[in-house]
């Protein structure tokens, strides 16, 4: 698996955009890298891309991913 980070800008701040639908190929599989500390039980999922630095890429969630991942 691949570690992914958000892209920053010049200030430290995470870059945003929008994607248009049709250049979209398929969803991807984000798993958290979670480091030494343990998250607390009952951790909200909902800000989970705000809450982690980094992700790993499951490109072996289906076959499908595993053949458009190199």
């Amino acid at each position: 698996m691949w570690i992914v980070e958000p892209e920053k800008d010049w200030r430290g701040w995470r870059e945003k955009g929008v994607i248009s639908l049709d250049c979209i190929n398929r969803g991807a599989h984000l798993i958290p890298v979670f480091g030494n500390q343990f998250i607390p039980h009952r951790f909200p999922f909902s800000p989970s891309l705000d809450c982690f630095r980094s992700y790993y890429v499951n490109k072996y969630a289906d076959h499908h991913a595993n053949e458009i991942a190199y």
